[in-house]
């Protein structure tokens, strides 16, 4: 299977995104299409052997331009044809609007509404043909109502009538709702300016070692087994390992860490992060689209094309909506036919119902809220897979924290240095000594002390599940628990404080002196307990489900702030435990690191990945959190509240835009208030609708956790 990308253009509401999707599937060895209305990016799952030209020519017989994403015209260059055609149209409409009302030069008129109506043909061509497939959208309505009061006044100019009004109608509502698409287009673009940042961070060329020479080739010929030459200050073009050269390197973007990483033969190195200082060759592991980079843009972009379950309800809507609008409008003619009114009255009650009409509104009201939110928490280094994980952790009232890796770093250090014999720096000496050598955590962290050995340690003996001992310098030195000090005949004392905590204490002697106690864990993380005080704070049920002891669970938690904690928890408990509390009622966040925890994440409402954690885990989970900081996890659920929270005010503004403006347009207000709404208002109405849906999303780029 491969996936694949497409450009589709023409796309104004999700009708026209369920018909791309329709289209797509409708050829041999498709098996998905999603399409994101906001980006205009149609994403297939294709057999390998399907050519992606049949693709492309299913949408267009359904009347949308596509192209492959790698051929398709920049969008500065669709952006500028259509403000032409904008700007075009308002000039033709500021004669036709004057003439109209000097009432003159009908003909005239005439001439410069069927220019518009040239200008602006793709609405007729694919509201025409979405007509004649039985599946109409909001092209159809502006062709409906523009196309009506066009012929309508030609036909009145051929009869010898006045049509003059229904020619500056059809002008005006052409232009208007071309006016309202490029604006809704420009705001809409911004949406995604979060993934343009990021796929500014790759560069489109790179510097190749080939045949001794350096060549600069175009990123997307890189091959895995390329040898790349970095210079100080570029950007590294795809993921790698260093052959030759010693630098550091700017890792930011991709980590969030500020301080520079160094490089030096054998350091792995990653597409979009710039080398500081130092000339690096690396050779590429990855091409630059599997980059890990390209992953977190495709996360962010692809977040809007799996629909949240909010957006469903709109969808049911919007696939019924334009057949009932059309119905609508029918009706209001004939009942205002029927009451004795004119027949240009009828018709122009009836092209106001087609054009104020809006599907656009809700077809846009979850994915550009989507879009902002999920460009917002890349920001962060918060990364939301779809709109379903993002509604899910907005609804979110209990997480359930694993302890390693989550809540700890999940690295051993030492916490305590406990003297009793002797100095400190004589302790770690020989500790370290002792230990070097060794590969189990609790050795690595007594070596990470920085304190060089004692001495060069003979004859030294590993003891399974006791510890080490050795000579150094003629004295028989050990390190590890009382049953080895009690072997060795040294008279220790429990420290008994550091055990209660949960922490491993290392007993070290030379020869039959307690030279004193080194104690290891696992520390909590930096922020640790504030994100856990936040979570309570926002109103979360936190409880940590860990496989770790309970002494030592139970230490961690008391040192975090929590009450409710679940040790000695294996997978398929972890997994148990999340189906209980959901029983009960709880919609659970699970929030986890290891392989130990993907069966949990993926039963869980929302599964929450820390960033550094295994690919197991991250690929279980819905939300991934880049940083590895715990304060992503309150600053993840509060983003997706406000997402939700900002789909639900789209949606409403949506909804009661249409049930308010439909039955003034059909003049349901006329017999009391005397409020009719002409054709063009209807239009300008029609596209300030959509306008306000998407600058409302807009607002949640302003958001702060």
């Amino acid at each position: 299977m491969k996936e694949q990308d497409f450009v589709v253009s023409g796309m104004s509401c999700t009708a026209c995104a369920a018909r791309v999707e329709k289209a797509a599937r409708s050829v041999p060895g498709v098996r998905e299409a999603q399409v994101n209305l906001v980006t205009g990016i149609l994403h297939v799952v294709r057999e390998e052997e399907t050519d992606a030209q049949k693709i492309i020519q299913a949408v267009q017989n359904y009347g949308y331009g596509a192209q492959e994403k790698r051929q398709a015209t920049p969008e500065k260059k669709r952006s500028a044809k259509q403000g032409w055609c904008v700007v075009a149209s308002v000039g033709l409409l500021i004669p036709l609007v004057i003439l109209h009302y000097m009432r003159c030069g009908e003909w005239v008129q005439a001439l410069l509404a069927t220019g518009i109506a040239m200008l602006n043909y793709r609405f007729f061509t694919r509201g025409v043909r979405t007509l004649a497939q039985g599946d109409p959208g909001m092209d159809a309505l502006v062709a409906l109502g523009s196309g009506v009061a066009l012929v309508d006044g030609l036909v009145h100019l051929g009869m010898g009538e006045s049509g003059g009004m229904f020619m500056e109608s059809a002008g005006m509502i052409l232009t208007f709702v071309s006016v309202g698409k490029w604006l809704e287009a420009r705001a809409t673009r911004r949406t995604g300016q979060a993934v343009e940042k990021l796929n500014h961070l790759l560069p489109t060329t790179a510097a190749v070692l080939r045949d001794g020479a350096e060549l600069h080739v175009p990123t997307e010929q890189l091959q895995p087994g390329d040898c790349l030459v970095v210079h100080p200050g570029d950007r590294i073009a795809a993921d790698g390992s260093v052959l030759a050269g010693i630098s550091a390197a700017d890792e930011s973007a991709l980590t969030g860490e500020s301080m520079p990483v160094d490089k030096q033969e054998g350091s792995d190195v990653y597409a979009g992060t710039v080398n500081l200082h130092g000339l690096l060759r690396v050779r590429v592991a990855r091409s630059q689209d599997q980059s890990a980079l390209s992953g977190v843009i495709r996360l962010v972009s692809n977040a809007a094309s799996r629909k949240a379950p909010v957006a469903r309800m709109a969808d049911k809507v919007a696939r019924v909506f334009v057949p009932v609008v059309v119905g609508v409008a029918c009706v209001t003619a004939g009942i205002w036919l029927v009451n004795g009114a004119a027949w240009d009255v009828a018709v122009a009650r009836a092209v106001a119902v087609l054009v104020v009409s809006c599907p656009c509104a809700l077809g846009l009201a979850t994915p550009v809220a989507i879009m902002v939110g999920a460009g917002k928490g890349a920001e962060w280094g918060i990364l939301f897979r779809s709109g379903e994980a993002l509604e899910s952790a907005g609804r979110a009232t209990c997480v359930a924290l694993d302890k390693t890796g989550t809540l700890t770093a999940g690295v051993p250090r030492i916490t305590d240095v406990l003297p009793r014999n002797g100095t400190r720096e004589q302790l770690l000496r020989v500790a370290v000594a002792l230990e070097n050598g060794a590969n189990h955590p609790l050795a690595r962290a007594v070596l990470a002390c920085g304190e060089p050995p004692a001495g060069v340690v003979l004859d030294l003996q590993y003891r399974p599940g006791r510890g080490v001992r050795g000579t150094i310098e003629g004295a028989e030195c050990a390190a590890g628990n009382i049953a080895l000090m009690r072997e060795m005949g040294v008279d220790v004392q429990e420290e008994k404080e550091q055990t209660e905590q949960g922490k491993t204490v290392l007993y070290v002697a030379r020869g039959k002196t307690w030279l004193g106690s080194v104690a290891v864990a696992d520390a909590e993380r930096e922020n640790a307990a504030c994100a856990v005080q936040q979570l309570v704070a926002d109103g979360m049920r936190a409880i940590m489900v860990t496989g770790d002891h309970a002494a030592t669970a139970r230490a961690i938690a008391d040192r975090v702030g929590l009450r409710e904690v679940h040790a000695s928890v294996m997978p398929q408990d972890k997994e148990r435990l999340v189906r209980e509390l959901q029983q009960q009622g709880e919609r659970v966040a699970m929030v986890g690191d290891g392989i130990n925890d993907a069966p949990a994440l993926m039963r869980a409402d929302v599964g929450i990945a820390i960033g550094a954690g295994t690919d197991i885990a991250i690929e279980s989970a819905g939300i991934i959190l880049m940083h590895s900081d715990p304060m992503d996890i309150p600053r993840a659920l509060s983003l997706s509240r406000a997402i939700l929270s900002k789909i639900r005010q789209n949606l409403f503004l949506a909804f009661i835009y249409n049930v308010l403006m439909i039955p003034l347009a059909a003049g349901v207000f006329y017999p009391v208030f005397g409020w009719l709404l002409h054709p063009a208002l209807a239009a300008a109405a029609m596209g300030l609708s959509s306008l306000c849906v998407v600058t409302n999303a807009l607002r949640l780029r302003r958001f702060r956790a």
